[in-house]
């Protein structure tokens, strides 16, 4: 049997309509291709971490495990250390142990780091007024851009002490009772600290004779 084909004319507003609908379909399709690819990708995300993360955690509780281990032996190393070369006073923040064949060591100790007493402001404030009062010639003038460059805070807005704690040579010299209160209290501001215990071990390369650190963390690694 023959089949008919029928055609259907439509306006002009009926065609504007249907393409409306078309795009609006259109449209809702690829929104909800979009919700279902982020559904997805969310999976993944949570599946790995759900692998990953008992691993990572493993890693950490053997190192720290391995840090205290390692910790406690050199203490009593470090102890008796103190007794064969009779050190009354051990102000090291490093202990390097150096095996007998020469090939293997591992460094023991803690960073100093910087820190500052609130009142650090006050007294830099006081030395910066002060020091501009006493610009008079080039030689005063010198001396001034001297003190301001040590009292300059670095990329991170801190104060360096290496530098600050050198201003009390250069305020004696500008003889000014304001300015050397201000170098008093920054220098009664500092606080320093001591990082965690870090511990370094190293490999000497037969090759190179150069010391190459073991990988103890998931960046070196």
């Amino acid at each position: 049997m023959e089949q008919v084909k029928t055609t259907v004319e439509l306006t002009e507003e009926q065609l504007a309509r249907f393409r409306a609908f078309e795009e609006a379909e259109a449209k809702k399709a690829a929104e909800q291709k979009k919700k279902e690819d982020r559904q997805v990708y969310d999976e993944l995300v949570d599946n790995a971490i759900e692998e990953a993360f008992p691993r990572l955690k493993n890693v950490s509780d053997s190192l720290t495990m391995t840090k205290k281990t390692v910790l406690s032996t050199f203490q009593a190393i470090l102890e008796m250390k103190k007794e064969v070369l009779q050190l009354t006073k051990d102000r090291q923040r490093s202990h390097t142990f150096t095996h007998s064949s020469g090939k293997l060591r591992i460094t023991i100790g803690a960073h100093k780091c910087d820190g500052w007493k609130d009142t650090v402001t006050d007294g830099v404030q006081m030395v910066k007024e002060a020091c501009m009062d006493l610009i008079k010639d080039d030689t005063t003038r010198a001396l001034v851009n001297q003190i301001m460059a040590l009292m300059s805070p670095d990329k991170d807005g801190n104060l360096k002490a290496a530098k600050a704690l050198q201003l009390r040579k250069l305020a004696d010299e500008l003889h000014n009772d304001r300015i050397s209160e201000g170098v008093q209290i920054i220098e009664e501001a500092y606080i320093p600290s001591l990082s965690k215990t870090y511990i370094y071990g190293e490999v000497k390369d037969e090759q190179t004779g150069a010391w190459k650190s073991i990988p103890l963390g998931m960046t070196e690694a």
